[in-house]
């Protein structure tokens, strides 16, 4: 497990976990209102304060769970906690997102199935440190998230990582930024019962300001690539579709069924091992459901490849086909898009978008588009006019930069 962050951290501002549109003083406010807030909830003064962020992935989706490539970024969303450690086995939880209660739990009884809400991505951290031989006990954590829910932006990762980061220092556990990320997927795996592979998390624990994340999840290994799309006068654009998604609903687990069902039948550990020149003679060999996981799968494998050297050879905005391309095959292959998915993405690249595409897991969610300055104002109404005609709730849109994983702020 290795992870290589590259040199230089070019995009470092004043406060790179900020909500979009905050500004130089955000670091403090939010600090602030987070040590308010515990104190509000828990009395008293908290040990720390933490951030990890929600990602976007550039291309390289869905698979993850084949051991295959992926490319996120981390984004300026992130979700905020106030921590201090417990010595009596009680691990309070309070969300400004929640109903205004205190979920509280004792940290020897967590098991999986024992606990139902958003509190199950926490607690099953706690949880996971212990299963992994880190014997961890009670917390005060008050979270403030700043990543929308069900829109595809991995609000569940940044939640696990800012917990397993607390942890790890309130804890002096001695993880690295992997070792993070591997015990928060754990806890979505196991825990919250979401069967997703490992690049949400790695993306919320590993990112570097100012670059991408390419991820090889066979061996967990993360290297830092150079993507700063506002140097090249372009802008990466979030068109949240408001349509929700739930992981948790078996429609994920069926396509991960899918992938391992497939891969045994074509005799190989996993879907990455295919190769290009076999795909076609493989698709023909497979039932008609599964043929389309596998060529999805290992075309998408190749687009990571594809803009990891569009991307280390200074063409930004030669990645703009390849994100469309990859949302035809989410499209038409996986089957995972959905009508507003697909409005967004016409309306974008109808209006200048150089590229555009779901991320996420599906089903809904989010769309992203690369776009140039000048046509931002364009894409943004094109996107909105496009949703209105159609009778759909106005889509969020806003644009995200390459930011860091998840750190300690105080």
């Amino acid at each position: 497990m290795n992870f290589h962050p590259g040199p230089g951290r070019p995009h470092d501002s004043p406060f790179d976990l900020a909500p979009a549109g905050d500004g130089p003083d955000s670091r403090e406010t939010v600090v602030g209102s987070v040590r308010d807030g515990f104190a509000a909830a828990f009395g008293g003064v908290p040990d720390g304060v933490w951030a990890a962020p929600g990602r976007v992935n550039l291309i390289g989706e869905h698979t993850d769970y084949s051991e295959g490539f992926a490319l996120p970024i981390a984004i300026p969303q992130a979700t905020f906690l106030a921590a201090a450690a417990r010595d009596d086995g009680l691990l309070r939880l309070h969300s400004t997102q929640g109903d205004g209660r205190t979920t509280v739990l004792r940290t020897e009884e967590l098991k999986p199935g024992a606990v139902t809400t958003w509190a199950a991505y926490p607690a099953g951290v706690v949880w996971a440190l212990n299963e992994s031989g880190y014997p961890v006990g009670g917390a005060d954590l008050y979270f403030d998230s700043h990543v929308p829910t069900g829109a595809g932006l991995s609000s569940s990762a940044a939640l696990e990582c800012v917990v397993a980061a607390a942890y790890n220092d309130l804890y002096e556990l001695g993880l690295g930024p992997v070792d993070i990320a591997l015990v928060a997927q754990h806890a979505e795996n196991a825990f919250a019962g979401v069967p997703c592979g490992a690049m949400d998390q790695m993306a919320s624990a590993c990112s570097t300001a100012g670059r991408a994340l390419y991820l090889d999840t066979r061996g967990m290994t993360a290297t830092s690539i150079p993507f700063d799309p506002e140097r090249a006068g372009l802008h990466l654009l979030v068109v949240d579709t408001r349509v929700k998604h739930d992981l948790g609903d078996g429609a994920y687990a069926a396509l991960r069924q899918g992938c391992e069902a497939a891969a045994g039948h074509l005799g190989l550990g996993a879907l990455r091992d295919l190769p290009a020149a076999r795909l076609p003679a493989a698709v023909r060999s497979l039932p008609a459901d599964l043929g389309r996981l596998v060529r999805h799968v290992v075309t998408e494998n190749a687009r990571v490849e594809q803009a990891v050297a569009l991307l280390n050879s200074g063409d930004i905005a030669g990645l703009g086909p390849v994100l469309s391309a990859g949302h035809a095959s989410l499209r038409d292959d996986y089957r995972i898009s959905c009508p507003e998915t697909d409005l967004a993405v016409d309306a974008a690249v109808g209006a200048g978008a150089l590229g555009a595409r779901m991320t996420g897991g599906g089903f809904g969610g989010s769309v992203i588009a690369l776009v140039p300055g000048g046509r931002v104002a364009a894409v943004t109404e094109a996107v909105t006019s496009a949703f209105r005609s159609a009778g759909y709730a106005a889509p969020g849109i806003f644009p995200v930069v390459p930011s860091p994983g998840a750190r300690r702020l105080l």
